[in-house]
């Protein structure tokens, strides 16, 4: 006998069911053939772009208007059949995972009042999940916060119940529930996800954008993931993306199948891997590397290897805005205690009893990340890019000559770098998105003082304006914004900075010594996509007719490049301007030359005598 005859046997025999059935008759139906059928939707990790594990969902029967679990559930309450139906479908979530042999965790749906009813005393669930083959940490009890009152108590001491038999807690819809941050507090979840309403075009409503924001901000505190429920668009997926948001889960990874996907999708990889581009990618353009670690620096008493796992405890206890507590000897850092590991460890039963009189050593990572205070933010976004995720979370510890100043988290990291990028964008092009004037001038006169000999290129459009003026100005900016595609395409994007100057002007500022040849593979493109520009009677005659700028009918040669190159020497340059006024003088000699044209300006002489 299965175990759910066991526990309601008035469903066990079967019965002919007529045709016409009413709601309460689907239902006896339901649980007499076990007529539900279970589908997994992956939860992805944001950070390495890998499968964590399923949520498990249930579907009725395919031909009953009780195949929507919305209404499967509401019927269930309303004929007083909710235990034994939400029984019934962890039953089955549990029995097809275990089937799958997937890795990864099993998400499984419990309400807190059905958890309540059930008596969480009495093992229903555990026993389920034994006849499965699952074992309790391979699964994740995830709570839906549907009801206007909840006995707390009760719910905390159940889910300390499961927790204790080596389960996790997730929270269901953090926001969309009645009492949802009450139960967030009380719970203390593991998990806590948050409601699919919230990140809905959160790339154009900033007051979502905020609410996620500071959901991430609690969440890192206490020691929490958070899972972006329903992310649909690329768009919504960027943006949760870059604001450190560990889980996701959506139709833009996956619909909940079956048998769900367990690798994702190449181009969702490369989405998500791009956080890590983001960060890392051109500084000329997004990070001064004039700012430095000293910036994030923020001063947290230390512990010292002698100090008892009660003291450091007590700490974290006293001051809730601590993450993570060093541990410093004789002004030298040995290791790092997050408060995450240390809350963790004292939740089990006894622990604390156990360990507090020990020392914190035996819960301390004796590999923390240590930096000097004169590395870059770029150099650290690079570094912490390239460690352990929770590096991220836990901070790092900041020195001066391998002596101790003070910690750095990684979310006052990701903060000063978004800031850069929102002032970087408010001076971009709004066509191409490329930096303009005010980044661009910043950036050369950051070479000039970094003492870096750098070549400036200066790249201007030849017969733009008669082609504007026949075509429009809609063909007009789809030429600006490939022209700008194909200079993206040029650069290095580690050494080299691009700049849209404004109109059909860009400038290149090359630290890569293969510049002239990247130049040169530039004009040969460009050439090559001028006539998909032009109709092929004009491409046929080799231009158009059009007013030239006294009103004179005049005949202009099809589009082309002319670039004016020089090399800069720090020595010679005291700033942007005469950097401009060199490369402006090079563009002239360009242009003197019919055609895509490279003209370099090979004089190595102060600016006085290019004037």
């Amino acid at each position: 006998m299965s175990l759910l005859a066991e526990a309601y046997p008035r469903f066990t025999c079967v019965e002919a069911v007529p045709a016409e059935k009413t709601t309460l008759e689907r239902l006896e139906a339901i649980l007499r053939g076990r007529q539900l059928c279970a589908i997994f939707q992956p939860i992805i990790h944001m950070g390495g772009a890998g499968i964590v594990g399923y949520e498990g969902l249930i579907r009725g029967p395919s031909d009953s208007p009780l195949h929507s679990p919305l209404m499967l559930f509401q019927a269930a309450r309303e004929c007083g059949l909710a235990l034994e139906i939400e029984y019934l479908s962890r039953c089955i979530v549990l029995e097809s995972f275990a089937k799958l042999g997937v890795s990864g965790k099993l998400f499984l749906n419990v309400s807190p009042e059905t958890l309540l009813m059930e008596g969480w005393r009495s093992g229903q669930t555990l026993s389920c999940i034994a006849e499965s083959g699952l074992q309790p940490n391979q699964v994740v009890i995830e709570l839906t916060e549907n009801a206007p009152t909840l006995e707390y108590a009760t719910l905390r001491e159940a889910t300390r119940h499961y927790r204790e038999m080596g389960f996790e807690i997730a929270m269901d819809d953090l926001g969309e529930g009645f009492s949802s941050l009450r139960l967030w507090s009380e719970l203390r979840p593991d998990y806590v996800k948050i409601d699919k309403h919230f990140i809905q075009n959160i790339n154009l409503d900033p007051v979502k954008l905020q609410f996620v924001r500071s959901i991430q901000e609690i969440a890192r505190n206490a020691g929490c993931r958070v899972i972006a429920e329903g992310i649909e668009t690329h768009a919504e997926l960027l943006m949760v993306r870059d604001l450190g948001v560990d889980l996701g889960q959506g139709y833009y990874f996956a619909h909940p199948q079956s048998r769900p996907e367990v690798v994702m999708p190449s181009g969702v990889m490369e989405t998500l891997k791009g956080v890590r581009e983001m960060v890392r990618s051109s500084p000329c353009q997004y990070v001064k590397r004039s700012t430095t670690v000293a910036n994030l620096l923020k001063w947290v008493a230390p512990a010292s290897s002698s100090s008892t796992n009660e003291e450091v405890f007590a700490m974290f206890e006293n001051d809730a805005g601590l993450y993570s507590i060093p541990v410093v000897d004789e002004g030298v850092p040995v290791g790092l205690i997050s408060r995450y590991t240390m809350s963790d460890r004292f939740a089990r039963r006894f622990s604390k009893e156990l360990f507090g009189r020990r020392p914190c050593t035996m819960m301390m990572d004796e590999t923390p990340l240590i930096v000097e205070n004169t590395v870059s933010l770029h150099e650290l976004s690079s570094i912490i890019l390239e460690m352990e995720p929770y590096h991220l979370t836990s901070g790092f510890i900041v020195t001066d000559r391998d002596t101790y100043l003070g910690m750095g988290s990684g979310h006052d990291l990701l903060r000063e770098i978004t800031q850069m990028q929102i002032a970087a964008a408010r001076h971009a092009n709004p066509l191409t998105q490329l930096p303009g004037n005010v980044p661009i001038n910043e950036q050369i006169d950051r070479l000039l003082q970094n003492g870096s000999g750098f070549c400036v290129c200066y790249f201007d459009l030849d017969n733009f304006k008669p082609y504007n003026d026949v075509y429009g100005f809609r063909k007009g900016d789809e030429v600006i914004k490939d022209t700008s595609k194909l200079l993206r395409e040029m650069i290095h994007p580690e050494l080299d900075f691009i700049g849209h100057i404004g109109g059909d002007d860009f400038i290149a500022l090359f630290c890569s010594e293969d510049w002239e040849s990247r130049c040169h593979a530039l004009l040969e493109k460009f050439a090559a996509s001028v006539s998909g520009h032009y109709p092929a009677e004009d491409i046929a005659r080799g231009g158009i007719e059009a007013e030239d700028r006294q009103g004179r009918r005049t005949f202009h040669a099809l589009l082309s490049l002319s670039v004016g190159a020089v090399l800069i020497n720090p020595d010679h340059f005291a700033s942007h301007h005469e950097v401009a006024a060199a490369a402006s003088l090079a563009k002239k000699e360009a242009k003197k030359t019919p055609g895509n044209a490279l003209f370099l300006d090979r004089r190595d002489l102060p600016p006085c005598r290019y004037d």
